[in-house]
């Protein structure tokens, strides 16, 4: 992990895009990428794919995040209180933070006909959903 990353003692929030944070035996760090994406594509530039192409895949053995039942996701409403909670209970071994993907970022992604990478999609505030009926 140390030849794609640099890694030091941190906060728990991420603060910028390229900011990375883990959180294991009660303590957080920020993991900073040194390495490079495998493509130019702008969905592998995203932290969520690096991420998974440098660690959760190689090092985990998290090879389908759609599918493996050894990872979750927690969404950002909830906070890092609640992936501390998790791994202190030891219901998990280890909780990722990242900045959200920007409005920039899924732009580009779109406009070069590129599809989202799985855990990078949830947005907040949600939009409110509903149905309407006029009557004629």
């Amino acid at each position: 992990m140390k030849a794609n990353f640099s890694i030091c003692e941190a906060g728990a929030e991420a603060v910028a895009v390229g900011d990375i944070r883990m959180y294991i035996d009660s303590t957080w760090y920020q993991l900073s990428f040194t390495g490079t994406t495998a493509s130019d594509a702008v969905a592998d530039q995203l932290d969520v794919s690096i991420l998974q192409a440098n660690l959760l895949g190689p090092i985990l053995g998290i090879d389908d995040p759609r599918t493996s039942n050894r990872i979750d996701f927690i969404g950002g409403i909830h906070g890092t209180a609640r992936l501390e909670e998790l791994v202190n209970s030891s219901k998990a071994a280890v909780a990722f933070s990242m900045y959200p993907t920007t409005v920039e970022q899924l732009i580009g992604i779109s406009d070069n006909d590129e599809i989202m990478p799985p855990k990078s999609t949830w947005f907040e505030p949600k939009l409110r959903d509903g149905l309407v009926i006029h009557c004629f």
